[in-house]
């Protein structure tokens, strides 16, 4: 009977609406997710939408906006473990950070919609979709402009095999030509290969001109005893 005495028609309604936008606006975003067969698709992003608009219309109805405020510091928390469940490593590579990032939107716009707040829930839905979908052509112009060597922050190798018979002698010229380009030496390292030797010079400088590096390798390359000298780059994350 307790239940009977607590139902409130306007209430019920309120929470019915809350949890309608929840989940229409949940799913919206989760549809474009599964259209391109992320890990968390449209259930997912629906139930994380209807999840939060519960939370924080139930901690309305119980203290207020107060009780909202309190939900939503946990809501916060536990939709980061959830999102973290769709990120995954493999090699060097992480794939899914999108895809957390958007459960936690998701969230985000449930919280709005449990708050009584439908117009700001559409609005960031709108601006999830938009990211998620507007910015993907930005995304794929920028990863296949160029790269410029002397714009980025990496790590810097001069590589070079030389003859075991003048190793001492063809370690100390790389470093001076290296320095007399400006490119100081941080570290130099001699690797046995058969009967040969690679000299691999990690560089102080965080960025190069390329043609400079260029120009260093293949004089040195041209030297009596030198087999191979090139250069590379590799991120310093």
């Amino acid at each position: 009977m307790a239940a009977l005495a607590h139902l409130d028609a306007q209430e019920f309604i309120n929470t019915f609406i809350s949890l309608f936008v929840a989940l229409v606006l949940g799913a919206a975003i989760g549809a474009e997710r599964q259209y391109r067969q992320r890990t968390a698709g449209l259930r997912t992003n629906a139930l994380v939408a209807v999840g939060a608009s519960a939370f924080v219309d139930l901690g309305m109805r119980l203290n207020g906006n107060l009780g909202a405020v309190q939900v939503l510091a946990y809501i916060a928390s536990g939709v980061g473990f959830l999102g973290a469940g769709v990120i995954l490593k493999e090699g060097m590579n992480i794939r899914g950070l999108n895809t957390a990032a958007t459960i936690w939107c998701s969230a985000v716009t449930g919280a709005f919609a449990g708050a009584d707040r439908a117009g700001e829930a559409v609005m960031l839905a709108l601006f999830v979709l938009g990211g998620n979908t507007f910015l993907r052509p930005l995304v794929t112009l920028i990863e296949r402009a160029p790269i410029d060597e002397s714009a980025t922050e990496a790590i810097f190798e001069v590589r070079a095999t030389v003859a075991e018979r003048r190793r001492d002698e063809l370690r100390d010229l790389l470093v001076e030509k290296l320095e007399a380009a400006n490119y100081p030496v941080r570290d130099i390292e001699d690797i046995e290969r058969d009967e040969d030797v690679e000299l691999v010079a990690t560089l102080s400088a965080t960025s190069v001109e390329a043609k400079e590096l260029d120009a260093v390798t293949a004089d040195f390359a041209r030297l009596d005893g030198v087999r191979h000298a090139t250069w590379s780059s590799r991120s310093n994350d």
